[in-house]
């Protein structure tokens, strides 16, 4: 009998060992690895507004778990002062310009706390530190930006309708413009002479290249007249005597005007021929006077010539005539010798 309850003593005892032991798991398990054994250092935080965060919620630090929220408090000017219990093994990582800001696990899930940032340069953080903090964001506050935007493109989107409709309709310039066939052959037109007028101005760059690169080229008139400031002056030179030309042509006309209202005007003697038929008809008579009697002075002078009298002087004078033409011609070829 008493060793069946010894038996049963020890049966019980263990029992309550193994749940003694399941009840300590379970309580480290639902611990969420707050890893109770570890060494922690404690670093601060101050914000205007925890925005529910509680005493155990995590800390996280690049995606990991770094701690637990060990205390939360109000501070002489009513800011609240958060404590962390941080893993003493991250310290290292954790610098003293990275920020620590109030999240969330989803849109309404458990708060969080974020710790981010920090450059290499700057020192490691120490326990008891402050870390700069980021404003949280407030759940009602982005719900009731969201209804805000929402009632923003239901606006939008009656406005959107409006529109289409009256483009439906062909109302305004874009409805004209998809239900007009007119306006579009117009738009169309002005495309293509638009079209057009580039290609033409194209054209005018290309050729204004073509003509400055000729500019350049030495050898061209272009060029000449652009660079040798001798051609230039003579350039400015012959313009000046076209204009002296001009103005010499300008003289002959107003001269030439002159004499033609001269050669109108029956008061002078040019006149007077033009214009009186009889004096021009007595002076014709009067040329024709003078040419018969050259032409029979002509004829006396070659009778002269073969009459015993003058036969020698015309004789000598021919002889001395010939003279001199043989010493021109002696004169010429020994200047073509030379």
């Amino acid at each position: 009998m008493k060793a069946v309850q010894n038996k049963r003593a020890v049966i019980i005892g263990i029992f309550i060992f193994i749940g003694i032991g399941i009840l300590l798991t379970a309580v480290l398990t639902l611990g969420g690895k707050k890893k109770p054994f570890k060494k922690t250092i404690t670093l601060n935080a101050v914000f205007n507004d925890v925005n529910g965060l509680q005493n155990g919620n995590n800390i996280w630090f690049a995606g990991m778990k770094i701690g637990t929220v060990k205390r939360i408090a109000f501070t002489d000017n009513a800011q609240v002062k958060v404590e962390m219990s941080i893993d003493e093994t991250v310290k290292h990582y954790l610098k003293q310009d990275a920020m620590v800001k109030i999240g969330s696990d989803g849109l309404i899930g458990n708060r969080i706390m974020l710790i981010y940032g920090g450059t290499r340069q700057s020192a490691e953080i120490e326990p008891g530190d402050f870390l700069r903090t980021e404003k949280p964001v407030n759940s009602a506050q982005m719900m009731n930006t969201l209804e805000e935007s929402n009632q923003n493109l239901s606006v939008i989107t009656d406005n959107l309708k409006s529109v289409s409709n009256k483009m439906a309709e062909g109302k305004g310039t874009v409805g004209q413009l998809l239900t007009n066939d007119t306006l579009a052959n117009q738009l169309k037109a002005t495309a293509a002479t638009l079209r057009f007028a580039s290609e033409n101005l194209n054209l005018l760059t290309l050729n204004l290249a073509k003509f400055t690169n000729k500019m350049q080229q030495n050898g061209t008139l272009a060029n000449d007249v652009v660079t040798d400031t001798v051609l230039f002056s003579r350039l400015k030179e012959a313009s000046l005597q076209i204009q002296e030309a001009s103005v010499n042509a300008r003289s002959l006309t107003d001269n030439l005007n002159d004499v033609s209202y001269k050669l109108r005007d029956s008061s002078n003697l040019a006149g007077v021929v033009f214009q009186d038929q009889e004096t021009a008809d007595n002076l014709r008579a009067t040329v024709e006077n003078l040419q018969a009697g050259t032409k029979k002075f002509d004829e006396n002078m070659e009778a002269l010539k073969h009459n015993f009298l003058f036969r020698g002087y015309f004789r000598k004078k021919a002889k001395r005539e010939q003279q001199e033409q043989e010493k021109a011609q002696a004169r010429a070829g020994s200047s073509d010798g030379r």
